[in-house]
């Protein structure tokens, strides 16, 4: 009997499975393998609401894969160290793995490559990952990756899409291939109270209910704070148990306005992929350096406290932040406004922003968090670097009624309407009543110095 092994890494799911299906065409049985690595938890990647959510993804692969006659085989380690040992004690002649793009996937994979060659075995790697292109697969002239979206954009939408494959019906695993007892999600602590269910049967669950009730408006409601109308699919996307290519053709045969939106954003997840994958050093050092010389914790740490408790007296930053904390994840307009005040209003360095992003977010995605974070702070692909989003215009225009502010900070409750995003404007008994702090920094003076300071850097 030929056995090969599937490595899973960010792709928990059974549908639209290139290494799964072609490790099954090539062998009678498959040993589907998942390696928990202390260098992933040493390299900051193992959060506690990453950790729980995996948790719930590696249960429900394991329940698909027994539906299908399988079972998923957990082990502890290094992960070169652990793939080898199971193909060893397997016998498997072949390794079968989706591509990854960062510095710490593309060594991984470079050095089990070789220690499968020594020991006489193949590596077949997969991109599953990526939508459209690859990372270096299409470049523009005279460099080797974009750098600026849209033109990136315009070539994405052109390339062949390949067809995603189906679930496998059956899914052969020997017998004698030894694991170790699940996770699980009680096991982690420091966990968002709100925190979402992961796995892919919850992935395409919310697909189907988002197809039906929100897609259709997405290019209108994205960026209304307080309706919450996006597909919140990021964390899915992140983990891979649900597919970015078989959701780019569900929305193009949807079609329409919102479909379309809905595609431009999975487009951004390659776009910043192939960017980190040209420049590596991109994921803790400036993209395009303006030399700033940021405030840092020594610096600024009052300020960059109240901001990660969500008290820095600007609500719809507050709201944001406090999301964040109990939900795990963040509106992607809030994303933008609490990374403009960190980085631009408070002149803090991008980094320190993007670890508490990292520490919080379930979708923690070191392409696009990083990536996002110097786009915003203008050290990276954007085209104004110097642009800053005015916290207050910004609440009156995504939360006009205020409904976004009120859900996260109960110490507005009392204050109608678009007055909620300026309290400090109240006067007399209802300012007197509120239990709400001072904002910790006028916006002009914050503008003037983040101005000054970049005239000094450039």
């Amino acid at each position: 009997m030929t056995v090969s092994v599937v490595l899973f890494t960010s792709d928990l799911r059974l549908h639209d499975h290139p290494p799964l299906r072609a490790a099954l065409a090539r062998a009678d049985a498959v040993v589907p393998l998942f390696v928990r690595d202390p260098a992933v938890a040493g390299a900051g990647f193992a959060a506690p609401n990453r950790s729980a959510f995996l948790a719930d993804c590696l249960t429900d692969l394991d329940a698909s894969l027994r539906e299908r006659g399988g079972r998923l085989v957990v082990r502890t380690g290094d992960t070169v160290e652990e793939v080898c040992r199971v193909a060893a004690e397997a016998g498997a002649g072949e390794v079968h793995v989706s591509a990854g793009h960062s510095r710490f996937a593309a060594r991984r994979e470079d050095r089990l490559r070789r220690a499968l060659e020594a020991d006489g075995r193949r590596l077949h790697v997969y991109d599953a990952v990526t939508v459209a292109v690859p990372p270096g697969e299409v470049t523009p002239a005279g460099s080797d990756h974009f750098a600026v979206f849209t033109p990136y954009h315009r070539k994405w939408v052109r390339q062949p899409l390949r067809a995603a494959v189906a679930a496998p019906r059956r899914v052969p695993v020997p017998g004698d291939v030894p694991g170790e007892e699940l996770p699980g999600r009680a096991d982690v602590t420091g966990v968002s109270p709100a925190l979402p269910a992961g796995g892919e049967r919850e992935g395409r669950k919310r697909v189907t209910g988002y197809w039906r009730r929100g897609l259709d408006a997405y290019d209108d409601t994205r960026d209304d704070m307080a309706g919450d109308t996006t597909s919140r699919l990021s964390a899915h996307l992140h983990f891979g148990t649900l597919s970015p290519v078989e959701l780019v053709h569900r929305a193009r045969s949807h079609g329409g306005p919102g479909a379309a939106a809905f595609e431009r954003q999975l487009a951004w997840r390659d776009f910043h992929r192939q960017v980190l994958a040209a420049r590596p050093a991109s994921a803790h050092a400036d993209y395009r350096t303006r030399h700033d010389h940021w405030r840092t914790e020594r610096t600024a740490g009052a300020d960059i406290e109240a901001w990660r408790e969500g008290r820095t007296g600007y609500p719809v930053i507050d709201a944001a932040m406090r999301q964040l904390r109990h939900e795990g994840w963040m509106h992607n307009r809030a994303r933008l406004l609490t990374a403009s005040f960190l980085a631009k209003t408070l002149y803090v360095d991008w980094r320190i922003g993007a670890a508490h992003f990292l520490h919080w977010l379930v979708d923690g995605d070191v392409a696009n968090n990083q990536l996002n974070w110097q786009w915003v702070a203008g050290t990276g692909t954007d085209t104004r670097p110097n642009r800053v989003l005015n916290p207050v215009t910004q609440g009156k225009r995504y939360d006009p009624e205020g409904r976004y502010v009120r859900r996260w900070v109960p110490e507005l409750d009392g204050v109608d309407g678009r007055a909620v995003h300026e309290p400090w404007k109240l006067t007399g008994p209802a300012r007197a009543a509120l239990d709400y702090p001072e904002p910790v920094v006028d916006l002009a003076e914050g503008l003037d110095r983040f101005r000054r300071a970049r005239g000094r850097a450039g």
